[in-house]
């Protein structure tokens, strides 16, 4: 995927770039509708333990085909145990709380990670976030709470979010926490067998407490759409996001990277049009349209 980008025509380095996030927030955005037609035929321990194993064979096999891997990355493997069970968490979470949530609300939580892991990012790495950025995050963070609480004043008001939200908000912070420390543990591995161990090691502690979860499960009976969200949050949603972040960190600045996370709404948006649901009310679309315009200031140079 990575050389596909590169060989986009007379496209500069940084507009690939934005061209490869702009496709990562459409992907990452699809998980949200489609995790939430299979949430409640699947437990999420089952799901996610199924789902990580397909994304470590993945990866695992980009590993071996370009020959990454190291002893060195074998040094305390602790860290991998660590990431993984907090990685599982949010995902764990986000599906438990897309049985109840609508996706878009969901994804209007999601746009809050960047302001909690610039957060912890001081506390663990004393990395310090400037004005403008901070501005934006907070705009940001405006427009996600106002399609949370459904654009509804009495409920914001009354802080009435739903079960779902709620639950996927730990998620997040989970998220937000998972990523500052994998800068603060990574001992030098690249980030694919970095993000390798840290699937295979989610795997083995989704397999250990999802274990009557999994039991439990009747595989051969589960209709299409759980087999549908698996192999999309496995492969799309995991190994291509992945691959397409990588390339896109080495293209732009973290911080417009970080800022495509404010597009996943409005993509959420487009997905569960596409997919046949109806457009959300107006004011909900204008919560929506200020985490585009977060998304805008943060691109500004």
């Amino acid at each position: 995927m990575g050389k596909t980008l590169a060989g986009a025509g007379s496209l500069t380095p940084t507009r690939q770039g934005h061209l490869a996030m702009l496709l990562f927030s459409a992907l990452v955005a699809g998980s949200f509708p489609l995790g939430a037609a299979a949430a409640n035929d699947i437990a999420p321990l089952a799901l996610n333990a199924v789902r990580f194993a397909l994304a470590s064979v993945v990866i695992g096999g980009v590993v071996i085909w370009r020959g990454a891997g190291s002893r060195a990355a074998l040094a305390a493997p602790w860290r991998y145990a660590v990431l993984g069970g907090i990685f599982a968490i949010y995902f764990v979470l986000m599906f438990e709380g897309l049985k109840t949530a609508a996706p878009v609300s969901s994804a209007a939580v999601f746009t809050l990670t960047p302001i909690m892991a610039a957060g912890f990012g001081w506390l663990l790495l004393r990395q310090r976030t400037g004005l403008r950025v901070a501005g934006a995050l907070a705009l940001g963070a405006t427009g996600a709470l106002w399609v949370i609480f459904r654009a509804d004043i009495a409920a914001l008001l009354a802080f009435d979010i739903g079960l779902g939200e709620r639950i996927f908000f730990v998620g997040c912070v989970a998220h937000a926490i998972y990523t500052p420390l994998v800068r603060r543990l990574n001992r030098g591995e690249s980030a694919l067998v970095f993000t390798f161990g840290t699937l295979v090691a989610g795997t083995a502690v989704l397999v250990v407490v999802g274990a009557p979860a999994i039991g439990a499960t009747d595989w051969g009976n589960l209709p299409p759409r759980v087999w549908v969200a698996v192999v999309y949050t496995a492969v799309f949603a995991s190994a291509a996001t992945f691959t397409l972040l990588q390339f896109a960190t080495l293209r732009l600045p973290a911080s417009k990277v970080m800022a495509y996370t404010y597009l996943v709404p409005a993509w959420v948006t487009v997905w569960d049009m596409a997919l046949g649901a109806s457009a959300p009310p107006l004011g909900v679309l204008a919560g929506v349209a200020l985490t585009v315009l977060a998304l805008l200031l943060l691109l500004r140079d």
